[in-house]
């Protein structure tokens, strides 16, 4: 019989957290510890995006305390090995992710090694390894800012996007973990120009990028998971198109420009009531209340970047409404931001060889558990997201 062992993957955007010091973090804390006590993992990836948030070169100092907090918190004892990289030097420009990625190892779980990229093999992982700045001297991680060049030249700030990756052998089972950050929509008004849009095609340039860097020459590829803030956002020409097929639409001219800075939708009846406006970061559905029902069901098929990438990369069925952007009010947990179209920006995505790997439960069972951390809790603009699993290991 195959033997197993359980395993928590969590990816997380933080920026609200650092950006509302202390408002947020004691419910995010608690929720997290919650799901670990939950499933009884032996090991932990938290990945993590938007370290320090919108103000880093402020916060930066909080970022230390918080990820130091997580690795020696009481609900974390029984894990007593960690690898932690946070990439916290903002002065190096270039360099700069904002990524932060904390990998705990139970005590019960023996053989586990991880890759010294630098000497190119695996070493047994011992002790707490905490590694804090620009993690150039990392031996045990890969990490890239994405180039200028994924942009085209459009007015497009050349913002702190990145991955990191990191290599393991548990039981004698190999596989990588990536922590993505893609590229955000800038502009809801450019967003419903085109389907796709013409950011779909800035993170495909990357994706692809980080692709082609899991499988190339320099190491043996591995099956991989990836896990991180895609930014994926619904096809948004489409759903405009849809949500609005009966209303009449108004669009406003910036001065004497030609160009559009708010497109007004309202029903043609003789109440004129809005039914959605859309400037460059607002986008107002007067009904938002249906991308909760049915966990956002009815929006899925809107949700077509992922199947750019079906050629490498797979998903579990996603059963939970999407991911961003909610309210950072405390008494609004579960509503929307009129800021942008609501998506599942947030995700796990896994190599086709890493199905192969995971441990689908007995007959009747799922053996695997993909939702959001604290659906009911005020998180921030993202609701982390966890993909629960056995993974299969070869002896012990």
């Amino acid at each position: 019989m195959a033997s197993y062992l359980n395993v928590l993957l969590v990816t997380a955007n933080v920026g609200s957290l650092f950006d509302n010091l202390g408002e947020i973090e004691r419910d995010w804390l608690r929720e997290f510890y919650k799901t670990v006590h939950r499933h009884q993992p032996r090991f932990i990836a938290l990945h993590c995006q938007e370290v320090g948030g919108k103000d880093y070169e402020l916060n930066m100092d909080h970022v230390e305390m918080f990820f130091r907090n997580i690795l020696f918190s009481e609900e974390m004892k029984d894990f007593d090995r960690a690898c932690v990289y946070v990439d916290k030097d903002f002065k190096i420009k270039n360099n700069f992710t904002a990524l932060g990625s904390m990998y705990f190892i139970h005590k019960s779980l023996k053989q586990i090694y991880h890759y010294d990229f630098k000497v190119k093999e695996f070493k047994a992982v011992s002790g707490r390894n905490i590694h804090l700045g620009s993690l150039d001297s990392a031996a045990t991680l890969e990490k890239e800012r994405f180039s200028k060049n994924f942009w085209p030249d459009v007015g497009f700030n050349w913002s702190r996007k990145g991955y990191m990756r990191t290599r393991w052998i548990i039981h004698n089972r190999g596989f990588d973990l990536v922590n993505v950050h893609l590229f955000h929509d800038v502009s809801n008004i450019v967003a419903c120009r085109t389907s796709p849009s013409v950011y779909s095609g800035n993170r495909e340039k990357a994706f692809r990028y980080i692709i082609n860097r899991l499988s190339d020459n320099r190491y043996t590829p591995l099956p991989f998971f990836m896990f991180g803030d895609f930014n994926f956002r619904l096809d948004t020409r489409s759903l405009v198109q849809a949500l609005c097929s009966s209303a009449e639409i108004k669009t406003v001219k910036k001065g004497t420009s030609n160009e559009e800075e708010k497109m007004i939708y309202k029903e043609k009846d003789s109440d004129h009531k809005l039914v959605l406006r859309i400037e460059k970061k607002v986008f107002e559905y007067q009904h938002q209340a249906a991308f909760r029902e049915e966990n956002g069901k009815a929006f899925l098929k809107y949700d077509k970047e992922i199947d750019r990438y079906n050629d490498v990369v797979g998903e579990e069925e996603i059963q939970f409404p999407p991911s961003y952007p909610y309210s950072e009010d405390y008494s609004q947990p579960t509503q929307f931001m009129n800021t942008r179209c609501p998506a599942w920006c947030d995700r796990v995505l896994l190599s086709h060889s890493a199905r192969h790997i995971i441990h689908r439960g007995e007959e009747g069972e799922s053996g695997v558990i993909y939702d959001t951390l604290g659906s009911n809790v005020c998180m921030g603009d993202h609701k982390p997201v966890f993909m629960f699993f056995g993974l299969k290991t070869n002896g012990h």
